[in-house]
């Protein structure tokens, strides 16, 4: 039996009911982000599965992405160096505070 990860990554990708890509988010990346994002799951040793959704509903602020259990959501997900930070943070226990979409 697979056991559960300590992290679940969601990516907006923009997706509709109808299936069709019109937000924000993957216009702006947020799909070819994720293999990078699952490279540095595996590169710090976090038990973690990252997956792209459908859209978040936060397109001014995209691309977004949220990190549960912790429940954080960030924005302007828009380069490795900001998924580096939140990594980091998510390694240590805590948030990327800088680029947190809710406080």
């Amino acid at each position: 039996m697979a056991s559960k990860p300590s992290c679940h990554i969601l990516v907006c990708a923009s997706f509709r009911v109808s299936g069709d890509p019109k937000g924000v988010c993957h216009k702006k990346g947020s799909t070819g982000l994720l293999q990078y994002i699952e490279e540095g799951l595996l590169d710090r040793g976090i038990d973690g599965l990252v997956c792209a959704t459908g859209c978040m509903k936060q397109c001014d602020d995209g691309p977004i992405m949220v990190v549960y259990p912790q429940g954080h959501w960030y924005k302007a997900v828009d380069s490795e160096d900001k998924i580096d930070e939140i990594l980091e943070a998510c390694e240590n226990g805590g948030a990327a505070e800088d680029h947190l979409l809710f406080k």
